[in-house]
């Protein structure tokens, strides 16, 4: 029932973006409009609210309590998991955003700070940290935690609703099939708009280095054959399509950035990630807690609420994903390993990327902002041009993309599967067939309704009301964990 209900309404908005694309972002237009100027304050609560918890149960004495029985054993090594957890839960974001955010924050900086000057520049590197560090990885391990914990723990199914229906209050215990109607409308728009971002970047790409042209039917195109291609890994299983394929391009995201890096500017890649580590760790809790209630600026509902939006809508699919892959572990590791070591990889990442675009932008005048504001998804590719080896790093960074446009595709497909057959580990081919095109369908009507903007406006709408389920999901863990500890001890 739960599986009918949700492809059907998300079947149904699919056929809304294709037969009505201009009413559709109209509607989403509205709906956006009205959430950032009465929630936008929600989502920043709540973010940093989990931020805290996730760092309080790492350093605190249920850390030690394992994910599963005492003598239970991880089932991946840890760079295999550290792979899985990556790719599924931003690479494809990072690949897009790496140069364009720090050079869009540098053009239009948060409010009360000039445009093009050295302050921007401090700026927008500050903020990308921000919007790819702590703040997000807490959201997906508070979600995974609440996930694998009482299902390793407690016998419970994979599935959302399980951990809200542990608190002890009635009416939560008949709310299960809602919460999981919720989960995978969330995770359906949260990852047609990276799927949809990751089709903008790898027209882009190829456009660079063949020179196809840039154009909604390309996108489209890009769609259905990448479509094809998740699909298939996702019915070869975790064990093998998903693993070989994280892993792959977990190294070859390495590579690229270290070739970058010895490409670039070394020494102002190092000084930048000083600096701005420095800044983000004094600016942290006044970043966490902006709101611009006396300055007319949409900014941080632009950028910062609708972050924290799509984090929270990707969390349903990245949590169910990571418990899925985390069985074995102690909380502690669990959550130093989904939180700690992926904002480390995040804050390297932007400070290779995004400092040498801003190194070119602001010592060598390469008009890169250029580029961003008239294309978004070409800003990489502009940095790679002024580069040793441009060419063949353009390449690279697309065949990136394809590969982190699958192992999205292919989590996503067996995390819808999982949540829509009641918690089955393993959900059968066909499902995962009719999922993969559904997602793809979402992407490919949200693009025709309005490109990038529609997909993000889609992302923050659907986000909002599994804002709250991840609150009673933090509320039910706590609990557990204090249960489970006062019983060992």
């Amino acid at each position: 029932m739960q599986l009918i209900v949700s492809a059907g309404l998300i079947l149904a908005i699919v056929l809304w973006g294709i037969l009505a694309p201009g009413h559709l972002g109209t509607v989403f237009d509205g709906a956006l409009a009205m959430i950032i100027r009465n929630f936008g304050w929600f989502y920043l609560w709540v973010v940093l609210g989990l931020v805290v918890l996730a760092l309080g149960l790492a350093f605190s004495r249920y850390g030690r309590l394992k994910l599963g029985a005492e003598d239970e054993e991880p089932e991946f090594s840890l760079g295999s998991w550290f792979a899985m957890l990556f790719a599924a839960g931003m690479g494809i974001g990072l690949v897009f955003w790496g140069v364009a955010e720090p050079v869009s924050h540098y053009g239009t900086p948060p409010p009360g700070i000039a445009p093009g000057t050295p302050e921007a520049a401090n700026a927008a590197m500050r903020y990308s940290f921000f919007h790819w560090g702590l703040h997000p990885w807490a959201v997906y391990s508070i979600v995974a935690l609440a996930i694998a914990f009482f299902q390793f723990r407690r016998g419970g199914s994979a599935l959302v609703s399980t951990a809200v229906q542990a608190l002890p209050w009635r009416p939560l215990r008949h709310i299960g099939p809602v919460v999981n109607v919720l989960a995978v409308l969330a995770t359906a728009f949260g990852v047609a708009a990276s799927l949809g971002m990751g089709a903008l970047q790898i027209n882009s790409g190829l456009s660079a280095v063949i020179g196809v042209p840039v154009s909604q039917s390309a996108q489209l195109i890009i769609i259905a054959v990448t479509t094809v291609l998740f699909i298939t890994s996702a019915v070869s299983g975790v064990d093998r399509g998903i693993k070989i394929l994280s892993n792959f391009n977990l190294i070859l995201a390495a590579l690229l950035a270290l070739a970058v890096f010895v490409l670039g500017p070394t020494v102002a890649i190092i000084d930048t990630f000083t600096a701005t580590l420095g800044n983000y760790m004094s600016e942290f809790v006044r970043m966490s807690l902006r709101m611009t209630p006396f300055r007319d600026s949409s900014w941080v509902g632009t950028w910062t609420v609708f972050y924290w939006a799509w984090w929270v809508s990707w969390s349903p699919f990245v949590g169910l994903f990571i418990a899925r892959v985390s069985r074995g572990r102690t909380v502690r590791e669990f959550i130093l390993g989904t939180v700690a070591a992926p904002t480390i990889a995040a804050f390297l990442w932007f400070s290779v990327f995004g400092g040498t675009a801003l190194n070119l932008e602001i010592m060598q005048h390469v008009p890169i902002s250029e580029a961003v504001k008239a294309d978004v998804s070409t800003a990489l590719f502009r940095m790679f041009e002024q580069l040793p080896l441009g060419t063949l790093m353009s390449g690279i960074a697309t065949v990136l993309v394809v590969v982190f446009f699958v192992t999205s595709g292919d989590s996503a497909v067996l995390v819808l599967g999982m949540m829509s057959t009641g918690g089955k580990e393993n959900p059968g081919a066909r499902v995962k067939v009719a999922w993969g095109l559904l997602v793809a369908g979402v992407a490919s009507s949200l693009l025709m309704a309005g490109g990038l903007k529609s997909v993000q406006t889609a992302t923050i709408v659907f986000a909002l009301p599994f804002t709250v389920v991840i609150l009673l999901m933090a509320l039910a863990l706590w609990r557990g964990l204090r249960e489970d500890l006062a019983r060992e001890e």
